[in-house]
């Protein structure tokens, strides 16, 4: 399992696929499947049965994973898609913009 570079609450933007273009934060990172939830990004209908929890039951509309190699972290000063590095300040490992040097 690699180290990914992307945590939940990041802004990201989708660089390749059916949705490229569209940005969003990042709702959860499935690291043992290198995927990402990204808030409004790759719905899927989901057919769920009626239930207690739902009575009703019907089509919902959820997010779907996308691959980590399908988006890019935004950088928050040129608010652009930006590789991210890291570097130790201190005695902290931080992880920094490749566009701005900034540290996110």
């Amino acid at each position: 399992m690699i180290k990914l570079k992307i945590k939940s609450g990041d802004t990201v933007k989708v660089i390749a696929g059916d949705h490229k273009g569209a940005e969003g934060k990042v709702l959860r990172v499935l690291r043992e499947k290198n995927k990402a939830v990204v808030e409004g990004v790759n719905f899927v209908s989901k057919h769920t049965k009626p239930s207690a929890k739902n009575p009703q039951g019907g089509i919902v509309k959820k997010e779907a994973p996308i691959h980590i190699s399908n988006i890019a972290l935004i950088d928050p000063k040129t608010k652009s898609a930006t590789r991210v590095g890291s570097k130790v300040e201190g005695d902290k490992k931080v992880r920094v913009s490749k566009k701005s040097n900034q540290v996110l």
